[in-house]
């Protein structure tokens, strides 16, 4: 697809990963939009890109989503492209014996139902454009589920069917809208700090969403997660095992 004279909104945009999409995307005509939940780590991203403003929202609330919406189409006038990037990860043992549902509620509430509800209200600008993509930042974990991150996973399963289903029913729509996923690995972000693990930076992959968008490659996997993939589609068990570090 074409990446210019776009409006881009990216959650999730004042660190990590999504300011890195909005760096590679900036430029080329296109405005951007970070969208967090803190107004100064947004406006100092902001003040680093060209064409690029800052709403602060947090995306798990249904007021501040309506507002957003509002923001996005009297400001902006529409958008062309939605990327979903908030998200929060929490490892502990399932066996755990406190906190597992709060902490499984919280996930869900911003890895997964915060983007179908801010999908849902922005699809309507997003088809009124002539080619318009929605990019949703998964991971390994959305088909190779991690002990340590059970509940994140789960998280990553849901919006990775959630994905595929999206598609199916705007291609069947025959909307000019687009649904990209994507895969990483651990990434050198503030989320990952904690994990002892080989990390891409945030720059490789906003490299690799650009190429993607380009070609339109749905299914994007950065880093080593292509190599995991293959593996798990040969054989799932084995690799699961493998993956958690569990003698097969």
């Amino acid at each position: 697809m074409n990446i210019e004279n776009k409006t881009i909104l990216v959650t999730g945009g004042g660190t990590g990963i999504g300011f890195s999409i909005a760096k590679k995307l900036s430029g080329n005509g296109n405005q951007i939009i970070l969208v967090g939940r803190r107004e100064d780590k947004l406006k100092e991203a902001a003040a680093q890109l060209p064409n690029t403003s800052y709403a602060v929202a947090d995306v798990t609330s249904e007021a501040d989503v309506e507002n957003l919406v509002k923001q996005v189409k009297q400001q902006f006038g529409g958008l062309d492209i939605l990327v979903n990037n908030a998200g929060v990860a929490t490892a502990y043992p399932l066996d755990s014996e406190n906190g597992v549902y709060e902490k499984a509620k919280f996930e869900m509430d911003l890895n997964y139902l915060s983007v179908v509800r801010l999908t849902e209200k922005l699809l309507p600008s997003l088809k009124a454009s002539k080619e318009a993509a929605i990019i949703n930042i998964q991971s390994v974990v959305s088909y190779l589920p991690s002990m340590v991150l059970a509940t994140y996973s789960a998280t990553k399963a849901a919006l990775h069917s959630y994905s595929q289903s999206l598609r199916l029913v705007l291609e069947k729509a025959n909307a000019p809208v687009k649904v990209f996923e994507v895969f990483p690995p651990f990434v050198d972000t503030d989320m990952a700090k904690g994990f002892d693990a080989d990390k891409l930076s945030p720059d490789e992959v906003a490299r690799d969403i650009y190429n993607a968008l380009q070609k339109n490659n749905y299914a994007i996997r950065p880093g080593r997660t292509n190599e995991v993939y293959q593996s798990f589609l040969q054989s799932p068990e084995v690799t699961l095992k493998a993956f958690n570090g569990v003698e097969a």
